[in-house]
């Protein structure tokens, strides 16, 4: 079975490229646009691993990662940060890894399949 990754985002050109780019190695995807919403999919998906975009509407990245860090069945779930804002990393210091958009795709790959084991 396919390791699922979630993709939280509210740029819908970033999330079919990571769709594009997770599919296309052999991944399953699911999506949320905003951090009010990514814990919802998080308990009805169930992911091996979430990207995560920082600045969103209604709730951002951030406070979506206190909830999930809280949470005792799913706060294990490793997350790769993916933001446009500057020094991302501090964010969310527990982050897998940070990265910058425009992002090189090998090299999130590669963190990719470090992380789930691949």
């Amino acid at each position: 079975m396919a390791k699922k990754i979630l993709i939280i985002d509210d740029d819908p050109n970033i999330v079919t490229y990571l769709e594009d780019i997770f599919q296309d190695n052999g991944y399953a995807t699911c999506k949320a646009t905003d951090g009010a919403d990514a814990m919802d999919v998080v308990r009805s998906e169930r992911p091996d691993l979430i990207t995560l975009d920082l600045e969103m509407p209604k709730e951002w990245g951030p406070r979506f990662y206190r909830q999930l860090s809280q949470d005792e069945e799913f706060g294990g779930i490793p997350v790769i940060v993916i933001s446009g804002l500057a020094g991302n990393k501090y964010a969310i210091p527990k982050a897998v890894a940070s990265f910058t958009k425009p992002f090189d795709r090998e090299e999130l790959l590669k963190v990719v399949k470090e992380t789930l084991g691949e």
